[in-house]
Formats: C-alpha cells, structure tokens, sequence
C-alpha cells in the first residue's frame, strides 16, 4: 500500500492525480489530510503523524506499507513512522527534505541554502509566514487553471514556530529502504546526499509539483523505483 503524504504547507491534492493514476493501475493508494490546531499544545510533527495513524487506522496490521513523502513531508516520515504499526517496505522521498534528528525545518534549509534561509528566517522573524503564493507565482510550474486555483486554496501559510520546531528522529531509522526522486534544483545537493548513502536515486525534469503535471510519469518513476530495491 501507498501512503501518499503531502507537505504541510499544503494540502491533499498535490497526491490527488497520483493516487488516482495507481489506483486505476490496481495498487492501493491512500492520501492522509495532515491536520493541526492552534489550540493543540503538540508540536505541530505529532499532531500531523497523529493525523496518518488516524487515517490509517482501519488498516489490517500486516499489509506493508510505502510513506511517500513530497516537500516538507520528508522529514516527517521517521515520526510518521513511529504511528503506525505495519511494516515498511520502503520510504520514498520526492523533491523533499530529509529527515535529521532534532533539527529544525529552518536547519534543514539552511543546509540546502544558506543565504536564503538567512533571509528567510529575517522575514518570518518580522511576522511573515509562508507560503503566500498567487495564482500568478504557480502559473510556470502548473499550467493547468483548475489545479492551480485548488493549490491556491489549499495552501497553509506558517510562521516561525512552526519552521523552528525541532522534529525527532528515531534511534535506528531507517529500517527499511530508502529512495530518492529529484524534480527540481533547490534539491539537488539532497539527491547527492541520497547517493551518497547509498540510496536508489531517480530524476524527472520538471517544477516541484511535477506530480500534478505529469502523474503518469511520476507513477511510472515511483514504482519502478520501490521495485528496484527487490535487486539491491
């Protein structure tokens, strides 16, 4: 089974096209909302692995699973996977971040780029949040007026405590398969890292949405991507 996990920064319909493509091709495809309140005292990391364990929760404990992670989900999956109880038979990260135990999302940025993280912690520190996209910021990477008008609507603009907030990391994660699909250049240097470590590594030109522009090929790569691990 696939567990299709959306950044929180956003919402469901980034896997929307994806989820549909597998399930047509038979597999089994689930995509958890990550919910948070204000009013919750947990860190917003628990209160978004609570909300896969409780969307996941009518799933008989055999049946293994795959944690697809886009974006700001990747290093959620360790937490992710501390919720659930089935096996993992592999984690796949899609132009995401890796996780890093008790680092923040501003450490994790500032790894990839320094200058730009600087300057970002300045604009939330000031009381920005982000993302604030417009319909016209997203119009390169999603042509399409419907998708891009839905991702609009689903995004979920953060402050800093929620780009400061260390997020833990299990002691002996991962135990399972870990697998790496680059769309775009922000993360390159963690496809390389991913390399480095030995994971199976993948590439698809294109925008960091690329799922909802070309689910097909996202599919094919993704699975074609977990298969490969039966060889290694």
């Amino acid at each position: 089974m696939y567990i299709l996990i959306h950044s929180p920064l956003v919402g469901p319909l980034t896997w929307s096209r994806v989820a549909s493509e597998m399930q047509a091709r038979n597999l089994e495809a689930l995509i958890p909302t990550l919910e948070d309140s204000p009013s919750s005292r947990d860190p917003f990391w628990k209160q978004h692995a609570d909300s896969v364990a409780r969307s996941f929760s009518g799933t008989p404990r055999e049946i293994s699973v795959i944690l697809v992670a886009h974006s700001g989900a990747g290093p959620l999956l360790p937490v992710i996977r501390q919720s659930i109880p089935n096996p993992i038979r592999a984690y796949v990260f899609v132009d995401a971040g890796t996780p890093l135990d008790g680092a923040t999302r501003l450490d994790l940025m500032k790894l990839e780029d320094p200058q730009w993280a600087q300057e970002f912690q300045t604009h939330l520190e000031s009381g920005g949040r982000f993302p604030t996209w417009s319909n016209e910021d997203l119009r390169e990477i999603l042509p399409d007026d419907h998708l891009r008008a839905q991702m609009v609507a689903e995004l979920r603009p953060r402050g800093l405590d929620f780009f400061t907030e260390p997020i833990p990391v299990f002691s002996g994660w991962p135990d399972a398969a870990c697998l790496y699909i680059l769309f775009s250049p922000p993360y390159q240097r963690t496809e390389v890292e991913a390399r480095r470590m030995g994971w199976v590594t993948k590439t698809l030109d294109g925008g960091h949405f690329h799922m909802l522009v070309d689910p097909i090929a996202v599919t094919d790569t993704i699975i074609q991507a977990v298969n490969k691990i039966k060889t290694i």
